[in-house]
């Protein structure tokens, strides 16, 4: 979505919204989003969770209650301790309030009675974010029948019927508001999937833990971790530094940065001063911006289609060539020998192989020798010919099972877990044409029937169980992601196979942050020279659903270390820091940059960002006549009609946000 967009109109009768944002949910996902929604955009929350035990840690004894009180109360320490004051709270006194900034309250399910409770007829936002597509799809379709106005964010895996479903909400709030703005019906239902978000950043991690691809809207955008300059050098800042990696990232016993590091946190968005004089901090660079190769199908691991490599082992298909061979050489001594045709000496030869022909007594000795050697080499083919169909059957009555891994295969990565997470995961792997084992303890998870249908090798098992890593090659693997839902599993294979590997490049999935700093500290002192990289899923995704519900979209998010940067499309107008100022002017260190620009006039406009020729001004500081510039000149100035590319940290963007929203009338 490009521009701000506001709340949908009031119904007459109806008492003024509240503005408040109500977030559903069972899982990690749910409380993270609070945060992001309390703490960076000020908003006033309500978070409606499960009562009882976490869904995902049965065996801890906090309630789901429990568990969003403790980590609204670091939060709220950080931020104190951050010294940010009233930054991102819009105003609002109470965001360092801790527990009581958001209300919770718990309700099996999101019905009419609890929706109302919650205050769902003068909310503005409305995120359902359960674990289940069927109930937060059940919960939409309640929650738009009792207030049409509703800005609503769905969490769905399924990608086709999210489209479905989207176009069916926003055609309700169609006829519940006639003449309502498309603009305004547009953002009025957005669906996202956490998996989608996440999948990317896992995959960059475990493949290279360098590189950082966002792919959105027809854009390319790439970045780097480049490592500190050494003596007498300067580092390459590429198109543009994005960030200043923390000081601890070349300390072995070094822990990744986050929002709680304070100054050995990175820094994200540098000024040139601030990357001059920094010593010793590797960065973060943005190497291009280009269009987007168009997507292509994941491949199999053996090959699309059914060819011969898949039916018939190697070993046979070597014996029916030598049988072919040696066919060959008797056609040619009977050609050469009986001066007879080439069509009838094949013919006599083959039917000499298959033992039909009637014996040659009164031929001359050349002949007899012929098809005494043809008769022998017919007795070998009948056992080739069974082993053929041996091997046929075989193929055709395992291809529906899972393969195991090949003897031979090396410089994989192994994939832990096939839950929502680790499909996505999956697929992105092999649209890059990488080599992966999965491993998956339970034979029945969601992704098992890609897995088979992609011919991916898959190990059925405990990875906590000795052998299990073993069937996978871990010894001969290029990477780990360890991707399953429990952090303890993900650390005890982790261990493992760096017990097994030591320089192993590892990246865990874990929730808790204190917990992930601890054990990347741990591993970064056992195997300093072993890439580690522990990143939360909840934390990569929340950033994405917190600006839906302000009624934006994001191309992407990328973590740096253990924060996360934001890349947006943004329409100019009614961004006072933004327009009217020179590209130089406009950029805030520490919170926003502007790194492309698309000039055309809004009529004729492709919502493809990459639609248009690129447009090289070469100094030029008059606007492009179309195209999108992404080698921009610091003096050209930004216009109301331009359309920008964005860099921006989660304060930055919400402060951005905060800005246009407070110019809306009535707000």
């Amino acid at each position: 979505m490009l521009g701000f967009v506001p709340p949908l109109p009031q119904q007459p009768g109806r008492p003024p919204s509240s503005g408040h944002m109500i977030v559903c949910g069972d899982d990690a996902l749910a409380r993270r989003l609070a945060v992001e929604l309390r703490f960076i955009y000020g908003e006033r929350v309500t978070l409606l969770l499960p009562p009882g035990r976490d869904a995902n840690n049965p065996e801890t004894p906090l309630t789901q209650r429990g568990r969003a009180a403790a980590l609204f109360g670091r939060m709220s320490a950080a931020m104190n301790r951050a010294g940010n004051g009233n930054g991102g709270n819009g105003g609002s006194g109470d965001t360092n309030a801790g527990v009581e900034a958001v209300r919770i309250m718990e309700a099996p399910e999101p019905s009419d009675d609890v929706l109302e409770e919650a205050g769902i007829d003068r909310a503005a936002a409305l995120a359902l974010v359960y674990d289940d597509d069927e109930r937060n799809i059940r919960a939409a379709l309640t929650a738009r029948r009792l207030n049409p106005r509703l800005r609503l964010v769905i969490r769905l895996y399924n990608r086709k019927l999210g489209q479905h479903l989207e176009e069916l909400l926003d055609q309700a709030a169609a006829v519940a508001m006639p003449g309502i703005d498309p603009a305004l019906l547009d953002a009025s239902t957005t669906v996202l999937s956490d998996a989608d978000t996440a999948a990317p950043a896992l995959a960059a991690t475990a493949l290279t833990g360098s590189s950082k691809i966002i792919q959105a809207e027809g854009l390319l955008l790439r970045a780097a971790e480049r490592p500190p300059p050494g003596p007498g050098q300067s580092a390459d800042p590429g198109l543009c530094t994005l960030a200043l990696l923390s000081s601890t990232t070349n300390d072995p016993a070094g822990a990744e940065g986050s929002d709680s590091s304070g100054d050995e946190a990175p820094l994200l968005l540098p000024d040139e001063r601030a990357v001059a004089e920094t010593t010793g901090r590797g960065t973060v660079v943005l190497e291009a911006i280009s269009r987007a190769a168009p997507d292509r199908p994941a491949t199999r691991m053996g090959g699309r289609g059914a060819p011969l490599a898949q039916i018939f082992s190697r070993r046979l298909r070597w014996s029916a060539l030598g049988f072919a061979f040696a066919a060959l050489a008797l056609v040619v001594a009977s050609l050469l020998t009986t001066k007879d045709t080439a069509l009838h000496s094949a013919y006599l030869t083959l039917l000499d192989l298959l033992g039909m022909n009637d014996p040659a007594e009164d031929a001359p000795p050349a002949r007899q020798i012929i098809q005494i050697l043809s008769g022998v080499a017919g007795l070998l083919l009948l056992p080739l010919l069974i082993a053929a169909v041996l091997e046929a059957f075989g193929t055709l009555r395992t291809a529906s099972s899972l393969r195991r891994p090949p003897r031979g295969l090396s410089g994989h990565v192994v994939l832990l877990g096939l839950g929502k997470i680790g499909t996505r995961v999956l697929v992105r792997l092999r649209e890059l044409d990488i080599p992966v084992v999965v491993v998956e303890e339970d034979p029945e998870a969601r992704g098992i029937p890609l897995a088979r249908s992609m011919h991916v090798p898959t190990v059925i098992g405990d990875v906590t169980q000795e052998g299990v890593l073993e069937a996978a090659k871990i010894r001969r693997a290029h990477a780990l992601l360890a991707l399953t839902s429990i952090d303890t599993t993900n650390l005890e294979a982790t261990l493992y196979a760096r017990s097994v590997k030591p320089d192993l490049r590892v990246a865990l999935r874990l929730y808790d942050d204190e917990f992930a700093t601890a054990v990347y500290r741990t591993l970064r002192t056992a195997h300093p020279q072993a890439l580690t990289r522990s990143r939360s899923v909840s934390h990569l995704a929340a950033p994405s659903f917190a600006v839906a519900m302000m009624g934006r979209q994001i191309l992407g998010a990328v973590p740096v270390e253990r924060k996360v940067m934001l890349f947006a499309a943004l329409e100019v107008a009614g961004h006072p820091q933004l327009e009217g100022h020179t590209v130089e002017q406009a950029f805030r260190a520490g919170a926003w940059r502007v790194l492309a620009i698309d000039a055309t006039p809004p009529a004729d406009r492709n919502p493809d960002l990459a639609a248009l020729p690129p447009f090289d001004p070469e100094g030029d500081t008059t606007p492009p006549p179309s195209g999108l510039v992404w080698d921009l000149h610091p003096g050209y100035v930004l216009r109301a009609q331009d359309r920008v590319v964005i860099a921006a940290t989660r304060r930055g963007l919400a402060e951005l946000l905060r800005r246009q929203r407070s110019a809306v009338p009535g707000r």
